[in-house]
């Protein structure tokens, strides 16, 4: 007689193993299509307590639930009997080790993330789901930073649209009531002649602006330097994002970074005190490495950004890291190893 393999246990329960698959699947960049039909499960399961998800595996009716189908129901049947599912199981070892073999001691010292993304923008999560993603990868603060109004594609923040955002985000810190703070920020297009696509009103409510282009990024090299360095000499312009626009992989394909005269415009950040921003995304590598050392020889503060649309993104920090390491980078000189106090003085300095 054959022996059955011994499965291992799992006490988490049904919606922390969905909500880990979706988290797993955004790390390995795997389709969103895929990702929210477990994000859609793990929803419809909050509302219910223990005995009525047991009472609908128990009937096999979890399938006539909204939001849970087959491939959703099979994770729940398994983490509801107390076993690891074997979807995780499999994800698990497919996306859930290092992604580096550097920059651990570095992301250790991270405190937080300055640039993130909502599904009041382009992310694919509700703002509660980034938060508590944040919180369990040890943050202890997340900057929200949805996109401004011209970038339409994005569904950027109109003024309206970002004050009720504000909003929402001191409800959700008062419901938190504990050492995580979600903090008020905005990724700022910066317009064709340097100034930024949201009210001086607006900008003044928010803890940390990242400034980053986004539009006509082949704008000749002599426009494009006065039009960055302009956007870095802004009163409100803390980090300045992906500064050359490139990407080097991925399914969007590659785009040459914008050409600007990096010696003056990392001057201008050095001056003002704005953060260059070391984007982790792996698309992105920005700023190129050559420009990092420059950024580093110079003087630059810099800011390692998962620049995350979803919560498995947010673990992207570590690329950064690693980048940051490689270059020798002091750590007192990243901004998001400082404690949140210290954060906000430097940021409303």
């Amino acid at each position: 007689m054959t022996q059955q393999p011994q499965r291992q246990p799992y006490a988490a329960g049904p919606v922390a193993a969905l909500r880990r698959i979706a988290f797993l699947l955004e790390r390995g960049r795997e389709d969103s299509y895929k990702v929210k039909a477990f994000r859609a499960a793990a929803a419809a399961l909050l509302p219910m307590s223990d005995e009525e998800v047991q009472t609908a595996v128990a009937a096999g009716t979890l399938t006539t639930l909204p939001g849970i189908g087959a491939s959703t129901a099979a994770v729940i049947e398994q983490a509801a009997a107390g076993e690891i599912p074997d979807r995780l199981a499999r994800l698990e070892e497919q996306y859930g080790g290092e992604l580096t073999t550097g920059g651990s001691e570095l992301r250790q010292a991270l405190r937080g993330d300055l640039h993130s993304h909502s599904d009041w923008s382009d992310g694919g999560s509700p703002i509660e789901e980034m938060t508590f993603t944040a919180m369990e990868l040890g943050h202890e603060y997340l900057v929200l930073t949805d996109h401004s109004p011209r970038l339409k594609v994005a569904r950027g923040l109109s003024a309206e649209r970002l004050a009720k955002q504000l909003g929402v985000i001191d409800a959700l810190n008062e419901h938190l009531g504990g050492p995580f703070t979600l903090l008020k920020g905005i990724e700022v297009d910066i317009l064709d002649d340097g100034s930024l696509d949201q009210t001086s009103e607006m900008l003044a409510r928010l803890d940390v602006r990242v400034a980053s282009v986004h539009s006509k990024l082949a704008m000749e090299k002599a426009a494009m330097t006065r039009r960055m360095i302009a956007a870095v000499r802004h009163p409100f312009t803390n980090v300045l994002g992906h500064c050359t626009g490139r990407l080097v992989t991925g399914s969007r394909g590659t785009r040459v970074g914008s050409q600007f005269d990096a010696k003056a415009v990392f001057e201008a950040c050095a001056e003002e005190g704005v953060a260059v921003e070391i984007n982790s995304r792996p698309e992105r590598r920005d700023p190129p490495t050559k420009l990092l050392e420059l950024a580093r020889d110079i003087g630059c503060l810099f800011s390692i950004d998962s620049d995350a649309h979803a919560p498995g993104q947010l673990d992207f920090q570590i690329y950064g890291c690693e980048r940051a390491e490689a270059a020798g980078i002091d750590p007192d000189r990243i901004v998001n190893t400082w404690p949140k106090d210290r954060l906000l003085a430097w940021s409303h300095g």
